[in-house]
């Protein structure tokens, strides 16, 4: 087991990279649950090996699996794709993966954050959670990094940075009475700051409408690089996510980041509006936690993409904007090669290609 440290990334002078920074790995971990996923997962696994396809391009791909599926996961995947056995309750690997920290010395270590469901006892989308609590913990152990224990309930979705002292969440969901109940605003900021060695946090009001992690940032906006972000905006007044991204673009516009730049704000599309169909709904274990039912509104975005050394793999929702969303990346992203992968069913599991994966920076000596 990898040691636990008492002390803080921000004592010992690590700080979380940016997403944009060089990675050297990308971990995904295999979807089964049936009362999230139709047909005994058989749709999603398609559409993540196809997510992990398109990564390992760029970067190479580990997934993890619990015992029960390893046979099934691994003549599923690539050869080239790293399979290890690892359980989990579920496969949000953004989520309950570790949160990497580097040195200018080459050196790299883990944050390890509670997790409770995206919600506990309160609203969480499952009542037992034990294995995802416990993934960030061996993956470090894998990785061969020393740990952080962070006290603080918290999803990696629900933050992004840019590698140089700004961090980006909202108020939705770290102040939910479900995650941190106990703590101020200011509490949370102090423990953000001492565990991902930020110097200014930004808060967006909302994350996207109908979001079931109660509006993680991930799913909304995407730090393209130092001074600039891409938000996702809407242009019918009558949707209730105009309303939340007007407000978001307004704070985005009225800030600035820890390095006092003003912000490059690239608009990407909203895609739909989408909703859950008659058939998406059938062949699901019944679940008083995630009732998935026919009419729902999808919460779909084009920011919940994955920046990957030279790749960028995005997802491919709505055939009326894709290629809009993809025309947009690429010009945020010239030297970036930028991969559509079609994300429906990941999509109705309740998140998308950046919530199924979580990037191991390189360790890198300045």
């Amino acid at each position: 087991m990898s040691a636990i440290l008492t002390t803080t990334p921000k004592q010992d002078g690590f700080r979380m990279p940016a997403e944009h920074e060089p990675q050297e790995q990308v971990w995904m971990a295999w979807p089964t649950r049936e009362d999230n996923w139709r047909e005994k997962g058989q749709y999603a696994q398609q559409e993540f090996i196809d997510v992990a396809s398109a990564i390992a391009q760029f970067t190479p791909v580990t997934f993890i699996v619990g015992a029960n599926h390893f046979q099934s996961a691994r003549m599923a995947l690539p050869g080239s794709i790293r399979l290890i056995e690892i359980p989990s309750d579920d496969c949000w690997m953004r989520d309950i993966g570790a949160t990497y920290v580097v040195n200018d010395k080459g050196e790299r270590r883990a944050n390890s954050w509670e997790f409770n469901a995206w919600g506990g006892k309160l609203d969480g989308l499952y009542d037992s959670w034990e294995q995802d609590n416990a993934v960030a913990q061996s993956m470090a152990e894998v990785t061969q990094d020393l740990v952080y224990q962070a006290p603080l309930i918290l999803e990696g979705g629900s933050i992004h940075v840019d590698g140089e002292g700004t961090l980006f969440t909202t108020e939705e969901c770290l102040l939910h009475p479900s995650r941190n109940p106990h703590l101020s605003k200011e509490d949370i900021e102090a423990l953000l700051i001492s565990y991902l060695n930020v110097d200014k946090v930004i808060w967006l009001k909302n994350g996207l409408f109908n979001d079931e992690t109660n509006g993680h940032i991930d799913n909304i906006l995407h730090v393209i690089r130092p001074g600039v972000v891409a938000i996702t905006v809407c242009d019918d007044p009558s949707d209730p996510q105009y309303a939340i991204s007007q407000d978001a673009l307004k704070v985005l516009k009225e800030t600035t980041d820890a390095k006092g730049r003003s912000l490059d704000i690239i608009q990407l599309p909203l895609p739909g509006p989408l909703f859950v169909s008659e058939e998406e709904t059938k062949n699901l274990t019944k679940s008083a936690y995630m009732n998935r039912q026919a009419g729902e509104r999808l919460a779909a975005s084009y920011a919940n993409f994955l920046i990957c050394n030279q790749g960028v793999v995005f997802p491919l929702l709505d055939e009326k904007t894709d290629q809009k969303a993809q025309q947009i990346l690429q010009a945020a992203f010239p030297d970036h090669q930028v991969i559509g992968v079609p994300a429906r069913n990941i999509l109705l599991g309740g998140g998308n290609i950046h919530c199924i994966t979580q990037q191991v920076p390189k360790k890198q000596s300045i």
